[in-house]
């Protein structure tokens, strides 16, 4: 039950309408937090780290706290290593313990991506049990994700993911739906739900074999989540929303209480709050009680 790869806990996830919410941490009491969320809600998670975090805090200890904390918990705990673009690097981390990998050359052409991402794949299938995720399309950032969503080459074409997905064995695929990292800036984000949708069809029409994935999580409003839902996606993606609850908590707590000098309580109140932000994303993944 603890220790699990993406593609297992997605594809339960698929064929029953919910997705397993990933959550990028940054220390200890995120990785903390997010597994108490998942143990009281009784939801599969995932963890995720992206490439700065694993190599500043070290991928070895990265995958030391996973297994720690994994291993207790009675629900599947996923490890996995975000948008890395490094080969060499998602081979070390898969080397290291991680337990599912995204190498992202989603910026390299359509021939190079597969190439990259398909090297990565027979790699880790080697290894052991690690699933890899890969990326088609663009993903904006917060400043032109409407660009994006209206530019027709920079989303995931529906007839390339399934090309991309068979030629590279890819387990797990996220395609360009208009989506965008960071905290959207307008309240109606443009996503090509239907694009969504015909892709999770045409690749899991016959049976769950390639989950999808949501990217840019943060800030999508519920009924877009909801939407998202119903068109195939198996995980969704949640980095910045936990970036800003840990600074905010820290800050507040601090402003408040500026004449005391106790990190502990600071780090209790971070883990809490954190541990808040990702059961309320639980519930709108409907991922409650699916463990």
């Amino acid at each position: 039950m603890s220790i699990a790869n993406a593609k297992e806990v997605m594809i339960e996830a698929a064929k029953k309408g919910y997705a397993v919410g990933a959550f990028n941490i940054t220390d200890l009491l995120q990785f903390e937090a997010v597994i108490d969320a998942a143990i009281e809600t009784k939801s599969p998670v995932m963890v995720q780290t992206s490439v700065k975090p694993s190599q500043f805090l070290g991928r070895d200890i990265m995958v030391a706290i996973y297994r720690t904390l994994a291993e207790k918990a009675p629900v599947p705990v996923v490890l996995h290593l975000d948008h890395c673009t490094e080969i060499d690097y998602c081979k070390k981390c898969a080397d290291a313990g991680y337990t599912n990998i995204m190498i992202d050359a989603s910026k390299q052409a359509f021939e190079e991506n597969i190439r990259q991402t398909k090297e990565v794949v027979d790699y880790c299938h080697s290894v052991g049990n690690i699933s890899v995720e890969g990326e088609l399309g663009t993903v904006g950032g917060v400043e032109d994700q409407i660009k994006v969503a209206e530019d027709e080459a920079q989303l995931a074409n529906p007839e390339q993911s399934v090309e991309f997905v068979e030629r590279t064995g890819v387990d797990i695929f996220a395609p360009a739906i208009g989506t965008a990292h960071g905290v959207y800036k307008t309240k109606n984000p443009k996503i090509d739900f239907e694009r969504m949708a015909t892709i999770h069809k045409m690749l899991n029409g016959g049976g769950i074999k390639t989950p999808l994935v949501v990217h840019g999580g943060t800030g999508l409003p519920e009924d877009y989540i909801k939407k998202l839902l119903a068109a195939g996606g198996a995980k969704f993606n949640v980095s910045t929303e936990l970036k800003h609850t840990l600074i905010d908590a820290k800050y507040e707590y601090i402003s408040a209480h500026r004449d005391e000098y106790d990190p502990g309580k600071i780090d209790k109140v971070v883990r809490e709050a954190t541990k808040k932000a990702v059961i309320h994303w639980m519930g709108m993944l409907e991922s409650v009680g699916k463990a």
